[in-house]
């Protein structure tokens, strides 16, 4: 499995574990303030038990989207350049138009 396709399934496994204890902790038969209590307590709890692989994942998150940053700032650089170029072409074209009906 790739780096890429790990990190995405630990994402998703992470989300869906959140996902399951709020749910859990939202459904339970209980008041409402005891609920947000657990719930707090179990996303504390969450926390400090995966803080190492939170601040990785974090981490490799913020460096995706870096990479993703630069890729993109590239590709606009690439396409900015052609539409320059393609202006400089049509212009020289227009140019050489331009002297030609002047030479007549």
């Amino acid at each position: 499995m790739s780096k890429n396709k790990s990190f995405m399934f630990g994402m998703g496994l992470l989300a869906g574990v959140v996902g399951g204890l709020v749910a859990g902790v939202l459904y339970a038969p209980k008041p409402g303030e005891e609920s947000r209590r657990e719930l707090k307590e179990a996303a504390c709890e969450f926390y400090e038990k995966h803080s190492p692989a939170i601040s990785e994942a974090k981490k490799q998150a913020l460096e995706s989207v870096d990479l993703m940053k630069y890729k993109l700032e590239r590709q606009l650089r690439k396409f900015s350049n052609m539409i320059k170029s393609k202006k400089l072409l049509k212009a020289k074209e227009l140019e050489e138009i331009d002297d030609e009906y002047n030479n007549y």
